[in-house]
């Protein structure tokens, strides 16, 4: 698809602003249509089939929802679910505009918009249209290197790309191990605020006592060890982008402490009552669903709110297909330069032994699978026999935490470690910690 080609449709209510769009587009793409009436989308949608629909935000009256675009979008992509729709929208809808990239948006524009960024943002979304065609392409992400072809690391990308260049406040969630810190710094290398520090928390590690010293910093004399001012986090993130891992871990005190600051801009170091203002992007990531922190006992509603303007999930590795080879190569041509070695091939049976493993441990655990390789292989091929997978994720895989029963835990427990034994009864009690008899009642209780 290329701009010659497209087919765009522009509905607005607001007749010049058409007039603006139609002169505009009309030399660059094949054919514009213009609508002043949104009760029309119906029967355009349905007749044409448009590359790109260009819709206003706001109506007058014609549907009296108080967020037009966002309903009307839902129509458009009820009609077909493979639109590409930019939305137009005034400086005070922002918030809402965000809001509709969830709702399926592929990209929005502020009024007054300048006629370059429309053009490239037209584009952009032609040249998607044209990858999703086509075999795609691995991408990398100003500043920092993702690694991924897939069709769910696409949906990560173009969802990134829309996300970074605004300041909306992000939420990354994804399990341990799939490189929600490698998406946090591309959002920031993304962004307005690039030339600005990128701070990282692991929030889910500090003490009660630590979390406010760490984030708010403190004046020397305000605790026994403080023997000199110290910034916080928020301060040194100042103009850039603040990234709290592990957000889930916190406890309900700590998260009221961290709304009040986000609420009101400002933060007050430990032993001082001077008032700081912070500027910062917000990012925080955890390895919880959404339905745990929607958990009231366990998470703030209102903080859920605050911190997950955008949010955007991080796939298992298990899920990437051809990902795996894809990152595997990567970190093998890595790995060859660090430790010096000669070039290495991958023999099928390697490929084979990636393609088959779950990935428990996720692209972490691949790259640490690689590393070894490299280091202990001999000669420049890369055999099945020199990929040896972590014994740690192999561990907790047997567990597998599928079922987070006690007993069921206990039993499956006690099932491993006598195999490790190999039934010996002894050794298995003293590694579990309990005497030979308490082994046995408990191989009486689960009939083992």
């Amino acid at each position: 698809m290329v701009l010659k080609d497209a087919k765009i449709l522009v509905i607005d209510d607001d007749g010049d602003v058409l007039t603006a769009l139609r002169l505009m587009l009309k030399p660059l793409v094949k054919e514009v249509i213009i609508e002043k009436n949104p009760n029309h989308i119906y029967s355009l949608v349905e007749k044409g089939k448009f590359d790109i629909v260009i819709l206003d935000m706001n109506f007058n009256g014609l549907v009296n929802t108080g967020n037009e675009g966002i309903f009307w979008l839902n129509k458009i992509k009820e009609i077909d679910p493979a639109a590409l729709v930019i939305l137009i929208t005034a400086y005070g809808d922002i918030d809402l505009a965000i809001r509709s990239l969830k709702e399926g948006a592929s990209d929005f524009l502020v009024k007054p918009w300048k006629n370059e960024k429309l053009i490239q943002a037209v584009k952009e979304l032609l040249e998607k249209k044209k990858v999703r065609k086509s075999p795609r392409q691995n991408l990398s992400v100003e500043g920092t290197k993702i690694v991924g072809e897939s069709e769910v690391m696409n949906e990560v990308f173009v969802k990134l790309k829309k996300v970074a260049p605004t300041d909306a406040n992000v939420l990354i969630l994804g399990e341990n191990g799939t490189g929600k810190d490698l998406i946090a710094k591309a959002i920031h290398d993304n962004s307005l605020r690039k030339n600005k520090p990128f701070v990282k928390v692991d929030v889910g590690a500090l003490t009660a006592t630590l979390f406010e010293s760490e984030l708010f910093g403190y004046k020397k004399g305000a605790f026994t060890d403080a023997r000199e001012d110290r910034k916080g986090r928020f301060e040194a993130a100042q103009g850039g982008t603040l990234f709290l891992d592990e957000i889930g871990n916190i406890s309900l005190r700590q998260q009221a402490r961290l709304l009040t600051v986000l609420q009101n801009r400002h933060i007050t170091p430990l032993g001082s009552n001077e008032v700081i203002p912070v500027d910062i992007r917000l990012i925080c990531a955890t390895n919880l669903d959404l339905s745990v922190l929607a958990d009231e006992e366990k998470f703030r509603k209102d903080l859920i709110y605050r911190i997950n303007t955008v949010d955007i999930t991080v796939p298992p590795l298990r899920t990437r297909g051809t990902d795996i080879s894809l990152l595997a190569k990567h970190f093998v041509e890595g790995y060859t330069e660090k430790y010096i070695k000669d070039p290495f091939s991958l023999d099928k049976s390697f490929i084979s032994k990636l393609k088959n493993h779950s990935f428990p441990g996720n692209v972490r655990e691949l790259q640490y699978a690689i590393e070894r390789a490299v280091i202990m292989a001999e000669g420049s091929l890369l055999k099945e026999e020199d990929l040896v997978f972590s014994a740690i994720e192999k561990h907790q895989e047997s567990f597998g935490f599928q079922d987070m029963k006690l007993d069921n835990i206990e039993k499956n427990a006690i099932l491993t470690v006598i195999e490790r034994n190999h039934g010996n009864i002894s050794k298995s009690a003293k590694e579990l910690g309990i005497t030979r008899a308490a082994l046995y009642r408990r191989l009486d209780k689960y009939d083992l």
